[in-house]
């Protein structure tokens, strides 16, 4: 009987601490003003409590007259005194509010609270009406910070940014920005690119990895515009049955496709063992070819065309090498394609503004804030990366690419002496442990 009264009492006990948990950030959501609403979720983690919100934000810091947009953010409460990790997402967070299974790398690694952000104009965060004059670097570097000063004052543990690719970018931006808001910031393969065609990542892919693995693919490039005539009539059934649409002719995708190829194959690090035999028949060809690389990705209309309209404004993209390739294509169909082929005639007039990449990138040259940075060797998003830091005796941020790696690079996945290291100067500078 006794037994049965503790488990009882226990459990009672546990239900209760719960409950007071619950109330508890309920109740920190409640104090913080910026929060519009906020919702429990449930996760397939059980240590954390996690809500999402809508947090309101001034579309223009500097002036808010010019109204307010609701942002989202998924809160992942493990403990005000662990770290905190705040996600700089550079797109839409659907794939993290939905899934049941999301958990981001570092706060893995410090079991740590997470706070997720999405990024201003994509999916849930997108104001109503859309007015793109608003779709900065630097504002979009206000909207972290307002989040960051919001809950900072109910958490005692270190606070840490991370971000995956433009989501990298952004941990970067915003480091640089609000470099008091944080104590570490762990960008993963994150570009910053000067320009909305950089330049660096032609030459870039001219000199990766082996001879062998460059011509292999190459090949394959020539392969594919050799057979165009023949492939044609399987792309345009390809496109009709997916409805896709697009701003210039089909046969210019397929062109700019062709030439993404090899972008594609070295950003995921996909191996040229997998190409088919140049002498497959058409189908095989064909299939493997839009498996790759999906001519969604130029329709009008994408779900992420709020990238490409920041790309040509303040965020830079990349360009093509056409010259090994003169037989088969036109210059002026390849020429300054992310305005034509990505976005409406509105932002054809669009002048690209530097001035948070020069703003960054003396940031980075004077200052030597706590930081590591994770890029892989073959991606081509390292072309544009800040890996020259490394050469400029910085005894805090520290660069680390992985051998051979892409644009999946993590601190999980590098060889175990780059891990350890990694694990122990987190460890040193978050105090996790």
């Amino acid at each position: 009987m006794k037994k049965k009264i503790l488990l009882l009492s226990s459990l009672l006990l546990s239900t209760f601490v719960l409950f007071a948990q619950d109330c508890n950030v309920e109740e920190m959501l409640k104090k913080i003003k910026a929060v519009s609403s906020f919702e429990k979720i449930e996760k397939a983690d059980t240590t954390r409590q996690y809500y999402l919100m809508k947090v309101t934000q001034l579309l223009d810091p500097e002036n808010p007259a010019a109204g307010t947009f609701e942002q989202r953010v998924m809160l992942g409460h493990r403990g005000y005194d662990r770290p905190v990790v705040v996600v700089t997402e550079g797109y839409g967070g659907d794939y993290a509010f939905n899934s049941p299974r999301y958990m981001e790398e570092l706060t893995y690694i410090m079991d740590a609270n997470i706070l997720f952000v999405e990024y201003r104009y994509f999916s849930g965060s997108m104001p109503q009406p859309c007015n793109w004059e608003y779709l900065t670097v630097k504002n979009s570097m206000t909207d972290y910070h307002n989040i960051i000063t919001s809950f900072k004052p109910y958490y005692s543990g270190k606070w840490a940014s991370t971000g995956i690719s433009k989501g990298g970018s952004t941990s970067i931006f915003f480091r640089a920005h609000f470099p008091e808001d944080l104590d570490v910031s762990v960008p993963y393969v994150g570009p910053l690119s000067g320009a909305v065609e950089d330049g660096r990542h032609e030459s870039f892919l001219e000199r990766v990895a082996t001879k062998a693995d460059r011509d292999a693919i190459r090949n394959f490039q020539i392969e594919l515009f050799e057979r165009k005539e023949r492939l044609m009539p399987m792309f345009d059934e390809y496109c009709l049955n997916n409805n896709l649409v697009f701003r210039v002719p089909k046969s210019n995708i397929y062109d700019l496709l062709v030439l993404e190829y090899q972008f594609s194959m070295w950003q995921w690090g996909t191996p040229t063992n997998t190409i088919p035999a140049l002498d497959s028949d058409d189908k095989a060809i064909f299939e493997y070819f839009v498996k790759m690389c999906g001519p969604d990705y130029f329709a009008a209309g994408s779900n992420i065309e709020s990238f490409f309209v920041q790309a040509v404004k303040d965020f830079g993209y990349y360009g093509y090498n056409i010259e090994p390739f003169h037989k088969y294509v036109d210059e002026e169909d390849i020429e300054g394609y992310l305005k034509r082929v990505l976005l409406p005639k509105e932002f054809a007039d669009v002048k690209f503004d530097d001035s948070s990449y020069r703003f960054t990138t003396d940031y980075y040259t004077e200052n030597d804030p706590k930081m590591l940075l994770i890029y892989g060797e073959v991606d081509p998003w390292t072309a544009s990366g800040i890996t020259w830091l490394r050469d400029r005796n910085k005894q805090n941020v520290k660069v680390y690419i992985q051998p051979g790696g892409s644009h999946r690079a993590r601190i999980l996945n590098m060889p175990e002496d780059m891990k350890n290291e990694i694990l122990e100067q987190l460890n040193e500078w978050m105090q996790y442990k």
